[in-house]
Protein backbone atom coordinates (compact mmCIF):
# COMPACT_ATOMS: atom_id res chain seq x y z
CA UNK A 1 0.00 0.00 0.00
CA UNK A 2 1.37 3.31 -1.03
CA UNK A 3 1.40 6.48 1.01
CA UNK A 4 -0.94 8.36 -1.22
CA UNK A 5 -3.61 5.62 -0.43
CA UNK A 6 -6.55 6.70 1.06
CA UNK A 7 -8.77 4.24 3.76
CA UNK A 8 -12.28 4.76 4.63
CA UNK A 9 -13.22 3.47 7.41
CA UNK A 10 -16.75 2.80 8.01
CA UNK A 11 -18.83 1.65 11.26
CA UNK A 12 -21.46 -1.35 10.69
CA UNK A 13 -21.69 -2.69 13.93
CA UNK A 14 -22.14 -2.06 17.59
CA UNK A 15 -22.53 -4.11 20.57
CA UNK A 16 -23.53 -3.62 24.10
CA UNK A 17 -25.40 -4.26 27.16
CA UNK A 18 -27.57 -2.29 29.25
CA UNK A 19 -26.16 -1.61 32.88
CA UNK A 20 -28.03 -3.20 35.81
CA UNK A 21 -30.06 -0.27 36.80
CA UNK A 22 -33.83 0.38 36.97
CA UNK A 23 -34.19 4.00 35.64
CA UNK A 24 -31.15 3.84 32.84
CA UNK A 25 -33.54 3.22 29.94
CA UNK A 26 -35.12 6.13 27.93
CA UNK A 27 -37.79 6.40 25.00
CA UNK A 28 -37.80 9.88 23.51
CA UNK A 29 -40.32 11.52 21.79
CA UNK A 30 -37.48 11.72 18.70
CA UNK A 31 -38.29 7.45 18.95
CA UNK A 32 -35.02 6.46 19.31
CA UNK A 33 -34.02 5.05 23.07
CA UNK A 34 -31.30 5.85 25.11
CA UNK A 35 -29.23 3.59 27.73
CA UNK A 36 -26.42 3.39 30.33
CA UNK A 37 -23.51 0.88 28.88
CA UNK A 38 -21.00 1.06 31.34
CA UNK A 39 -19.63 4.55 31.41
CA UNK A 40 -21.13 5.03 27.48
CA UNK A 41 -24.30 6.42 26.83
CA UNK A 42 -26.17 4.12 23.79
CA UNK A 43 -28.53 5.36 21.42
CA UNK A 44 -30.64 2.35 19.69
CA UNK A 45 -33.35 2.36 16.85
CA UNK A 46 -36.03 0.04 17.91
CA UNK A 47 -37.25 0.61 14.25
CA UNK A 48 -33.54 -1.09 12.66
CA UNK A 49 -32.78 -2.70 15.87
CA UNK A 50 -29.21 -0.98 15.67
CA UNK A 51 -27.09 0.67 18.11
CA UNK A 52 -26.50 3.98 16.23
CA UNK A 53 -24.22 5.45 18.39
CA UNK A 54 -22.19 5.73 21.64
CA UNK A 55 -21.79 8.93 23.70
CA UNK A 56 -18.60 8.91 25.58
CA UNK A 57 -18.30 11.70 28.06
CA UNK A 58 -18.86 9.82 31.78
CA UNK A 59 -16.11 8.97 34.04
CA UNK A 60 -18.00 6.41 35.86
CA UNK A 61 -20.87 3.79 35.20
CA UNK A 62 -23.99 5.68 33.95
CA UNK A 63 -27.24 5.32 36.01
CA UNK A 64 -29.92 7.01 34.56
CA UNK A 65 -30.94 8.46 31.08
CA UNK A 66 -33.70 10.70 30.26
CA UNK A 67 -35.23 12.57 27.40
CA UNK A 68 -36.35 16.04 26.69
CA UNK A 69 -38.91 15.31 25.42
CA UNK A 70 -39.88 11.83 26.19
CA UNK A 71 -42.39 9.85 24.84
CA UNK A 72 -44.87 11.38 27.67
CA UNK A 73 -44.76 14.76 25.55
CA UNK A 74 -44.56 13.50 21.96
CA UNK A 75 -47.40 15.22 21.05
CA UNK A 76 -45.97 18.88 22.14
CA UNK A 77 -42.11 17.30 19.77
CA UNK A 78 -43.60 16.63 15.98
CA UNK A 79 -42.01 19.65 14.63
CA UNK A 80 -39.17 19.97 16.81
CA UNK A 81 -35.89 19.75 14.58
CA UNK A 82 -33.61 19.37 18.09
CA UNK A 83 -33.95 16.74 21.08
CA UNK A 84 -32.78 17.02 24.16
CA UNK A 85 -30.99 13.83 26.24
CA UNK A 86 -29.77 13.85 30.28
CA UNK A 87 -27.68 11.66 31.71
CA UNK A 88 -26.05 10.42 35.36
CA UNK A 89 -24.00 8.55 36.99
CA UNK A 90 -22.42 6.79 39.78
CA UNK A 91 -19.71 9.74 40.50
CA UNK A 92 -22.74 12.24 40.53
CA UNK A 93 -22.59 13.97 37.24
CA UNK A 94 -25.20 15.38 35.10
CA UNK A 95 -25.10 15.34 31.33
CA UNK A 96 -27.19 17.07 28.69
CA UNK A 97 -26.63 15.95 25.71
CA UNK A 98 -28.43 17.34 22.07
CA UNK A 99 -29.72 15.31 19.29
CA UNK A 100 -29.76 17.15 15.54
CA UNK A 101 -32.48 15.55 13.33
CA UNK A 102 -31.82 18.28 10.37
CA UNK A 103 -28.33 17.29 10.17
CA UNK A 104 -28.65 13.40 9.89
CA UNK A 105 -28.82 12.36 13.22
CA UNK A 106 -25.51 14.29 14.80
CA UNK A 107 -25.02 14.65 18.55
CA UNK A 108 -23.32 17.72 20.61
CA UNK A 109 -21.92 17.79 24.07
CA UNK A 110 -24.01 20.73 25.51
CA UNK A 111 -22.70 21.02 29.22
CA UNK A 112 -22.04 19.54 31.90
CA UNK A 113 -24.26 20.44 35.11
CA UNK A 114 -23.06 21.82 37.83
CA UNK A 115 -21.88 19.91 40.13
CA UNK A 116 -24.59 19.11 43.19
CA UNK A 117 -24.81 15.63 43.79
CA UNK A 118 -22.41 13.98 46.69
CA UNK A 119 -23.42 10.49 45.60
CA UNK A 120 -24.70 9.05 42.57
CA UNK A 121 -27.36 9.94 40.45
CA UNK A 122 -29.83 7.76 41.15
CA UNK A 123 -33.10 8.95 38.59
CA UNK A 124 -34.15 12.27 36.65
CA UNK A 125 -37.97 13.03 35.68
CA UNK A 126 -39.39 16.29 33.97
CA UNK A 127 -42.07 17.89 32.80
CA UNK A 128 -42.43 20.29 28.86
CA UNK A 129 -43.45 23.11 30.08
CA UNK A 130 -43.61 24.39 26.23
CA UNK A 131 -41.29 23.16 23.39
CA UNK A 132 -38.20 25.04 24.23
CA UNK A 133 -38.62 25.03 28.66
CA UNK A 134 -38.63 22.71 30.91
CA UNK A 135 -38.34 21.37 34.44
CA UNK A 136 -36.34 18.23 35.82
CA UNK A 137 -35.25 17.15 39.43
CA UNK A 138 -32.60 14.84 39.97
CA UNK A 139 -32.26 12.51 43.04
CA UNK A 140 -29.27 11.28 43.98
CA UNK A 141 -28.07 8.27 47.19
CA UNK A 142 -27.02 11.05 49.38
CA UNK A 143 -30.75 11.59 49.14
CA UNK A 144 -30.85 14.89 47.86
CA UNK A 145 -33.07 16.00 45.24
CA UNK A 146 -32.77 18.75 43.06
CA UNK A 147 -35.28 21.04 40.63
CA UNK A 148 -33.86 22.48 37.19
CA UNK A 149 -34.74 24.69 34.84
CA UNK A 150 -33.83 24.23 31.37
CA UNK A 151 -34.49 27.06 28.17
CA UNK A 152 -33.51 25.22 24.85
CA UNK A 153 -32.62 27.66 21.99
CA UNK A 154 -34.99 28.86 19.18
CA UNK A 155 -31.87 29.77 16.93
CA UNK A 156 -28.86 27.90 15.94
CA UNK A 157 -26.57 30.18 17.12
CA UNK A 158 -28.11 30.22 20.43
CA UNK A 159 -26.98 27.79 23.78
CA UNK A 160 -29.48 25.52 26.43
CA UNK A 161 -29.29 28.02 29.26
CA UNK A 162 -29.57 25.09 32.80
CA UNK A 163 -29.98 26.99 36.21
CA UNK A 164 -30.91 25.18 39.51
CA UNK A 165 -33.92 26.18 41.04
CA UNK A 166 -34.12 24.32 44.61
CA UNK A 167 -31.99 21.85 46.61
CA UNK A 168 -34.44 19.68 48.90
CA UNK A 169 -32.84 17.21 51.26
CA UNK A 170 -35.60 14.97 51.54
CA UNK A 171 -34.19 11.95 53.40
CA UNK A 172 -30.86 10.10 54.64
CA UNK A 173 -31.90 7.43 52.61
CA UNK A 174 -31.45 7.35 49.28
CA UNK A 175 -33.99 8.73 46.65
CA UNK A 176 -34.64 6.04 44.16
CA UNK A 177 -37.86 7.11 41.85
CA UNK A 178 -38.86 10.87 41.04
CA UNK A 179 -41.69 12.04 38.82
CA UNK A 180 -43.40 16.02 38.43
CA UNK A 181 -46.28 16.83 37.45
CA UNK A 182 -48.06 20.09 36.94
CA UNK A 183 -51.35 20.81 39.70
CA UNK A 184 -54.49 20.45 37.66
CA UNK A 185 -55.89 23.93 36.92
CA UNK A 186 -53.19 25.77 38.42
CA UNK A 187 -50.91 27.11 36.09
CA UNK A 188 -47.06 27.64 37.38
CA UNK A 189 -47.93 25.05 40.24
CA UNK A 190 -45.91 21.67 40.41
CA UNK A 191 -46.03 18.65 42.26
CA UNK A 192 -43.04 16.06 42.86
CA UNK A 193 -43.45 12.58 43.73
CA UNK A 194 -40.31 10.68 45.38
CA UNK A 195 -40.13 7.25 46.82
CA UNK A 196 -37.16 5.77 48.46
CA UNK A 197 -36.27 3.16 50.88
CA UNK A 198 -39.00 3.69 53.58
CA UNK A 199 -42.06 2.60 52.51
CA UNK A 200 -43.80 6.01 52.14
CA UNK A 201 -44.33 8.35 48.92
CA UNK A 202 -43.56 11.71 49.46
CA UNK A 203 -45.72 14.61 47.76
CA UNK A 204 -43.98 17.91 47.30
CA UNK A 205 -45.24 21.38 45.95
CA UNK A 206 -43.53 24.54 44.24
CA UNK A 207 -43.54 26.99 42.06
CA UNK A 208 -41.92 27.36 38.44
CA UNK A 209 -39.34 29.02 39.90
CA UNK A 210 -38.75 26.65 42.94
CA UNK A 211 -39.62 26.76 46.53
CA UNK A 212 -40.54 23.54 47.09
CA UNK A 213 -42.22 22.28 50.36
CA UNK A 214 -43.34 18.91 51.64
CA UNK A 215 -47.31 18.70 51.82
CA UNK A 216 -48.20 14.94 52.92
CA UNK A 217 -46.98 11.39 52.86
CA UNK A 218 -48.93 8.48 51.06
CA UNK A 219 -48.68 5.55 53.27
CA UNK A 220 -49.78 1.65 51.93
CA UNK A 221 -46.92 0.13 50.26
CA UNK A 222 -44.81 -2.29 52.68
CA UNK A 223 -41.41 -2.47 50.99
CA UNK A 224 -39.38 0.10 48.97
CA UNK A 225 -40.63 2.31 46.27
CA UNK A 226 -38.87 1.31 43.43
CA UNK A 227 -41.24 3.71 40.61
CA UNK A 228 -43.60 6.47 40.28
CA UNK A 229 -45.41 8.18 37.27
CA UNK A 230 -47.70 11.04 37.40
CA UNK A 231 -50.04 11.31 34.38
CA UNK A 232 -51.28 13.82 32.23
CA UNK A 233 -54.63 15.30 33.37
CA UNK A 234 -57.15 13.19 32.49
CA UNK A 235 -59.85 14.97 29.78
CA UNK A 236 -63.00 13.11 29.53
CA UNK A 237 -64.37 15.74 27.57
CA UNK A 238 -63.03 19.40 26.00
CA UNK A 239 -63.52 20.77 29.12
CA UNK A 240 -60.32 21.75 31.68
CA UNK A 241 -59.96 18.26 33.92
CA UNK A 242 -59.50 18.91 37.62
CA UNK A 243 -57.45 15.31 38.58
CA UNK A 244 -54.31 14.00 37.65
CA UNK A 245 -53.04 10.60 38.66
CA UNK A 246 -49.64 8.61 40.17
CA UNK A 247 -48.95 4.90 39.93
CA UNK A 248 -46.65 3.68 42.43
CA UNK A 249 -45.09 0.42 42.11
CA UNK A 250 -42.49 -1.78 45.08
CA UNK A 251 -40.84 -4.22 45.99
CA UNK A 252 -43.80 -5.70 47.95
CA UNK A 253 -45.13 -6.60 44.36
CA UNK A 254 -48.03 -4.34 44.62
CA UNK A 255 -48.81 -1.37 42.68
CA UNK A 256 -51.19 1.23 43.35
CA UNK A 257 -52.72 4.11 41.48
CA UNK A 258 -53.81 7.53 43.44
CA UNK A 259 -55.84 10.08 42.64
CA UNK A 260 -54.75 13.88 42.98
CA UNK A 261 -58.10 15.88 42.93
CA UNK A 262 -59.05 19.55 43.07
CA UNK A 263 -61.79 20.37 45.42
CA UNK A 264 -62.28 23.91 46.15
CA UNK A 265 -60.19 27.39 46.97
CA UNK A 266 -58.61 27.71 49.91
CA UNK A 267 -60.93 28.52 52.54
CA UNK A 268 -64.08 27.58 50.97
CA UNK A 269 -63.74 23.73 51.40
CA UNK A 270 -63.55 22.19 54.97
CA UNK A 271 -62.86 18.62 56.02
CA UNK A 272 -65.35 16.57 58.08
CA UNK A 273 -63.84 14.66 60.69
CA UNK A 274 -65.84 11.34 59.42
CA UNK A 275 -64.49 7.77 58.68
CA UNK A 276 -64.77 8.49 55.30
CA UNK A 277 -62.41 11.26 55.50
CA UNK A 278 -59.40 9.05 56.34
CA UNK A 279 -60.12 6.37 54.07
CA UNK A 280 -60.06 9.26 51.33
CA UNK A 281 -56.59 10.39 51.62
CA UNK A 282 -54.69 13.49 52.90
CA UNK A 283 -55.61 17.02 51.70
CA UNK A 284 -53.06 19.65 51.00
CA UNK A 285 -53.13 23.56 49.69
CA UNK A 286 -50.76 24.89 46.74
CA UNK A 287 -51.21 28.31 45.82
CA UNK A 288 -55.16 29.12 46.09
CA UNK A 289 -56.34 25.94 45.86
CA UNK A 290 -57.02 22.91 47.95
CA UNK A 291 -56.43 19.46 46.60
CA UNK A 292 -57.03 15.94 47.97
CA UNK A 293 -55.15 12.47 47.29
CA UNK A 294 -56.67 9.35 47.59
CA UNK A 295 -56.28 5.78 46.75
CA UNK A 296 -58.46 4.74 43.21
CA UNK A 297 -57.16 1.45 42.73
CA UNK A 298 -54.81 -1.85 44.05
CA UNK A 299 -53.39 -3.93 40.95
CA UNK A 300 -51.91 -7.13 42.46
CA UNK A 301 -50.74 -9.83 39.80
CA UNK A 302 -46.83 -9.57 39.62
CA UNK A 303 -45.48 -12.76 41.94
CA UNK A 304 -41.97 -10.00 42.33
CA UNK A 305 -40.46 -7.19 42.92
CA UNK A 306 -42.36 -4.46 40.21
CA UNK A 307 -39.71 -2.32 39.39
CA UNK A 308 -41.29 -0.01 37.06
CA UNK A 309 -44.83 1.61 36.22
CA UNK A 310 -45.35 4.03 33.05
CA UNK A 311 -48.51 5.44 32.22
CA UNK A 312 -49.48 5.21 28.44
CA UNK A 313 -48.15 8.26 26.49
CA UNK A 314 -51.42 10.56 25.56
CA UNK A 315 -52.67 10.17 22.44
CA UNK A 316 -54.46 13.35 20.57
CA UNK A 317 -53.26 15.01 24.30
CA UNK A 318 -55.57 12.71 25.76
CA UNK A 319 -54.53 11.29 28.46
CA UNK A 320 -54.92 6.64 27.79
CA UNK A 321 -56.01 4.83 31.34
CA UNK A 322 -53.53 2.46 30.43
CA UNK A 323 -50.34 1.26 32.61
CA UNK A 324 -47.19 -0.83 31.80
CA UNK A 325 -45.74 -2.73 34.97
CA UNK A 326 -42.77 -4.49 34.51
CA UNK A 327 -41.30 -7.30 37.08
CA UNK A 328 -38.56 -9.24 38.35
CA UNK A 329 -40.96 -12.34 37.60
CA UNK A 330 -39.86 -11.68 33.65
CA UNK A 331 -43.17 -10.11 33.12
CA UNK A 332 -44.74 -7.18 31.99
CA UNK A 333 -48.30 -6.29 32.22
CA UNK A 334 -50.56 -3.50 30.62
CA UNK A 335 -53.56 -2.61 33.21
CA UNK A 336 -56.82 -1.14 32.12
CA UNK A 337 -60.44 -0.51 33.98
CA UNK A 338 -63.36 -2.41 32.33
CA UNK A 339 -65.63 -0.47 30.60
CA UNK A 340 -68.45 -1.74 32.48
CA UNK A 341 -67.29 -1.75 36.04
CA UNK A 342 -64.11 0.80 35.85
CA UNK A 343 -62.20 -1.98 37.64
CA UNK A 344 -58.66 -2.00 36.84
CA UNK A 345 -57.64 -5.25 35.31
CA UNK A 346 -54.40 -7.07 33.43
CA UNK A 347 -55.09 -6.94 30.11
CA UNK A 348 -52.06 -8.18 28.42
CA UNK A 349 -49.17 -9.91 29.64
CA UNK A 350 -45.95 -10.48 28.11
CA UNK A 351 -42.40 -12.09 29.05
CA UNK A 352 -39.33 -13.98 28.83
CA UNK A 353 -39.94 -18.01 28.92
CA UNK A 354 -35.79 -18.51 29.22
CA UNK A 355 -34.30 -20.19 32.23
CA UNK A 356 -31.62 -18.22 32.42
CA UNK A 357 -33.35 -15.09 32.54
CA UNK A 358 -33.86 -13.03 35.72
CA UNK A 359 -36.61 -10.66 35.83
CA UNK A 360 -36.83 -7.14 33.99
CA UNK A 361 -35.51 -3.93 35.41
CA UNK A 362 -37.86 -1.26 33.35
CA UNK A 363 -40.63 -1.17 30.84
CA UNK A 364 -41.40 1.56 28.78
CA UNK A 365 -43.94 2.56 25.88
CA UNK A 366 -43.03 3.69 22.62
CA UNK A 367 -44.23 7.69 21.83
CA UNK A 368 -47.20 6.23 19.94
CA UNK A 369 -48.09 3.75 22.46
CA UNK A 370 -48.02 0.36 19.82
CA UNK A 371 -44.71 -1.23 21.06
CA UNK A 372 -43.07 -1.95 24.59
CA UNK A 373 -39.71 -2.05 25.41
CA UNK A 374 -38.36 -4.31 28.59
CA UNK A 375 -34.40 -4.29 29.71
CA UNK A 376 -33.73 -7.12 31.49
CA UNK A 377 -30.71 -8.54 34.36
CA UNK A 378 -28.28 -9.21 32.08
CA UNK A 379 -28.67 -6.04 29.95
CA UNK A 380 -30.67 -7.56 26.91
CA UNK A 381 -33.67 -5.96 25.81
CA UNK A 382 -37.18 -7.40 24.75
CA UNK A 383 -39.66 -5.57 22.42
CA UNK A 384 -43.34 -6.00 22.13
CA UNK A 385 -45.37 -4.51 19.00
CA UNK A 386 -49.23 -4.74 18.48
CA UNK A 387 -49.76 -5.68 15.10
CA UNK A 388 -53.36 -5.85 15.02
CA UNK A 389 -55.28 -3.63 13.19
CA UNK A 390 -58.61 -3.89 15.16
CA UNK A 391 -59.18 -1.75 18.38
CA UNK A 392 -61.00 -4.60 19.83
CA UNK A 393 -58.49 -6.78 19.86
CA UNK A 394 -54.48 -6.63 20.51
CA UNK A 395 -51.78 -9.27 19.07
CA UNK A 396 -48.66 -8.28 20.61
CA UNK A 397 -45.19 -9.81 18.94
CA UNK A 398 -41.83 -9.98 19.88
CA UNK A 399 -39.30 -7.53 17.55
CA UNK A 400 -36.11 -7.69 16.53
CA UNK A 401 -33.19 -5.81 19.27
CA UNK A 402 -29.45 -4.73 19.19
CA UNK A 403 -28.89 -8.49 20.56
CA UNK A 404 -31.29 -10.69 20.08
CA UNK A 405 -32.88 -12.10 23.28
CA UNK A 406 -29.48 -12.53 25.20
CA UNK A 407 -27.71 -10.31 26.93
CA UNK A 408 -24.96 -8.20 25.20
CA UNK A 409 -22.00 -8.69 27.00
CA UNK A 410 -22.08 -9.30 30.79
CA UNK A 411 -18.99 -7.90 31.78
CA UNK A 412 -16.37 -5.19 30.59
CA UNK A 413 -15.33 -6.23 27.33
CA UNK A 414 -11.29 -6.98 27.33
CA UNK A 415 -10.70 -8.16 24.19
CA UNK A 416 -11.92 -9.10 20.82
CA UNK A 417 -11.27 -10.66 17.74
CA UNK A 418 -12.52 -10.56 14.09
CA UNK A 419 -12.44 -13.55 11.50
CA UNK A 420 -14.35 -13.46 8.01
CA UNK A 421 -16.36 -16.98 7.22
CA UNK A 422 -17.83 -15.75 4.01
CA UNK A 423 -16.85 -13.57 1.77
CA UNK A 424 -19.70 -13.12 -0.39
CA UNK A 425 -22.26 -13.26 2.42
CA UNK A 426 -19.71 -10.77 4.14
CA UNK A 427 -20.23 -12.72 7.36
CA UNK A 428 -17.73 -12.82 9.73
CA UNK A 429 -17.28 -14.09 13.55
CA UNK A 430 -16.13 -11.91 16.79
CA UNK A 431 -14.34 -13.56 19.60
CA UNK A 432 -15.32 -11.50 22.51
CA UNK A 433 -12.95 -11.93 25.78
CA UNK A 434 -14.33 -10.45 29.16
CA UNK A 435 -13.01 -9.24 32.41
CA UNK A 436 -14.64 -12.25 33.90
CA UNK A 437 -12.93 -14.51 32.31
CA UNK A 438 -15.41 -15.78 29.97
CA UNK A 439 -15.73 -16.01 25.84
CA UNK A 440 -18.13 -15.65 23.56
CA UNK A 441 -18.58 -16.37 19.92
CA UNK A 442 -21.14 -13.52 17.81
CA UNK A 443 -22.12 -14.19 14.29
CA UNK A 444 -21.87 -11.13 12.03
CA UNK A 445 -23.74 -9.98 9.34
CA UNK A 446 -23.34 -7.59 6.73
CA UNK A 447 -25.68 -6.43 4.27
CA UNK A 448 -25.46 -2.89 1.85
CA UNK A 449 -29.12 -1.66 0.69
CA UNK A 450 -30.01 1.58 -0.93
CA UNK A 451 -32.74 2.26 1.26
CA UNK A 452 -31.16 1.39 4.83
CA UNK A 453 -26.97 1.64 3.53
CA UNK A 454 -24.93 -0.43 4.97
CA UNK A 455 -26.26 -2.44 8.16
CA UNK A 456 -25.13 -5.23 10.33
CA UNK A 457 -27.23 -7.76 12.70
CA UNK A 458 -25.39 -9.91 15.22
CA UNK A 459 -26.02 -13.16 16.98
CA UNK A 460 -24.59 -15.00 20.02
CA UNK A 461 -23.38 -18.32 18.10
CA UNK A 462 -21.36 -19.46 21.14
CA UNK A 463 -20.56 -19.17 24.97
CA UNK A 464 -18.14 -21.05 26.17
CA UNK A 465 -18.66 -23.00 29.49
CA UNK A 466 -16.63 -20.97 32.50
CA UNK A 467 -14.62 -24.26 33.10
CA UNK A 468 -13.29 -23.82 29.71
CA UNK A 469 -12.19 -20.18 29.69
CA UNK A 470 -9.88 -18.38 31.68
CA UNK A 471 -9.88 -17.58 35.72
CA UNK A 472 -9.70 -13.70 35.25
CA UNK A 473 -9.42 -11.12 32.89
CA UNK A 474 -9.14 -12.15 29.14
CA UNK A 475 -5.95 -9.79 27.33
CA UNK A 476 -5.94 -11.03 23.69
CA UNK A 477 -7.23 -13.16 21.09
CA UNK A 478 -6.54 -14.44 17.93
CA UNK A 479 -7.69 -16.34 15.11
CA UNK A 480 -6.16 -18.28 12.54
CA UNK A 481 -6.97 -21.26 10.10
CA UNK A 482 -5.34 -24.42 10.95
CA UNK A 483 -2.71 -26.33 8.63
CA UNK A 484 -4.42 -29.67 8.24
CA UNK A 485 -7.83 -28.52 7.58
CA UNK A 486 -8.58 -24.89 6.31
CA UNK A 487 -12.54 -24.98 7.64
CA UNK A 488 -11.27 -25.62 10.50
CA UNK A 489 -10.42 -22.06 12.86
CA UNK A 490 -8.35 -21.50 15.55
CA UNK A 491 -8.64 -19.33 18.09
CA UNK A 492 -5.97 -18.15 20.75
CA UNK A 493 -6.29 -16.53 24.29
CA UNK A 494 -4.30 -15.56 26.74
CA UNK A 495 -5.32 -13.88 30.28
CA UNK A 496 -4.57 -12.49 33.30
CA UNK A 497 -4.65 -16.19 34.95
CA UNK A 498 -1.25 -16.62 33.27
CA UNK A 499 -2.55 -19.27 30.82
CA UNK A 500 -2.80 -19.42 27.23
CA UNK A 501 -5.96 -20.97 25.91
CA UNK A 502 -6.30 -22.49 22.09
CA UNK A 503 -9.84 -23.45 20.84
CA UNK A 504 -10.72 -25.08 17.61
CA UNK A 505 -14.20 -24.62 15.93
CA UNK A 506 -15.28 -25.90 12.93
CA UNK A 507 -18.14 -23.51 11.25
Amino acid sequence: MSENTEVEAKRVFIGAGCNRVVNNVSWGASGLVSFGAQNAVAIFCPKTAQILTTLPGHKASVNCTHWLPSSKFAFKAKHLDRHYLLSGDTDGVIILWELSTNSNNQWRHVLQLPRSHKKGVTCITAFMCSETDAMFASGSSDGVVNVWDVSFPSQPSEECKVSCLDSISADSKAIVTLSLAELPQNPGRFTLAMGGLDKKIKLYCGERTGKFTSVCELKGHTDWIRSLDFSLPLHSTDEPTNSIMLVSSSQDKVIRIWKLVLVGDVGSWQRKITLASYIEGPVFDSGRFTYQVSVESVLIGHEDWVYSVEWQPPVDHHQPLSILSASMDKTMMIWRPEKKTGVWVNVVCVGELSHCALGFYGGHWSPDGVSILAHGYGGSFHLWRNVSSSKEFENWQMQKVPSGHFAAFGSSVTAVAWTGLDQKEKSGCIAVGMESGLIELWNIKIKETEEEGTTATAALALRLEPFMCHVSAVNRLAWRPTESNQSLLRLTSCGDDNCVRVFDFNF
